[in-house]
């Protein structure tokens, strides 16, 4: 009876902290229609589950989630694309929450060439 109740409240303790963690993974945490940012990449963290950009648009510091390794190199990206310090163009959808400046590509831009990294979204 004791191991019954201490089982149930650990998976318990498991789900309630899941919950938050799988908020943010997919399209929930967005508002559903995208935004275009242009800037300079400051800084990229890249690899599992996603990289992620900091982007300097005109002294407005967003953080932009882009692919997963294998999307990017699908969408003709590798990691060198990604350098300090180079212009971007990203369109994607931003946090329901605009003042958290969090964006989800879903393009990206490099010198005009267009990088789709979701095709199967139209």
């Amino acid at each position: 009876m004791i191991m019954t109740r201490r089982c149930a409240a650990l998976c318990l303790l498991a789900l309630a902290t899941a919950g938050p963690a799988m908020a943010h993974h997919g399209w929930r945490w967005t508002t559903g229609r995208n935004i275009r940012l242009s800037g300079l990449i400051a800084s990229a963290n890249l690899g599992n589950p996603h990289g992620v950009l900091r982007v300097d648009a005109e002294g407005d510091q967003w953080m932009v989630e882009v692919g997963q390794p294998w999307r990017n190199q699908r969408a003709g990206l590798t990691d060198s694309d990604f350098a300090t310090g180079r212009e971007i163009v990203i369109e994607g959808e931003p946090s329901a929450n605009l003042e958290d400046r969090l964006l989800k590509a879903e393009r990206i831009w490099f010198d005009g060439k267009l990088h789709d990294l979701y095709p199967e979204r139209g």
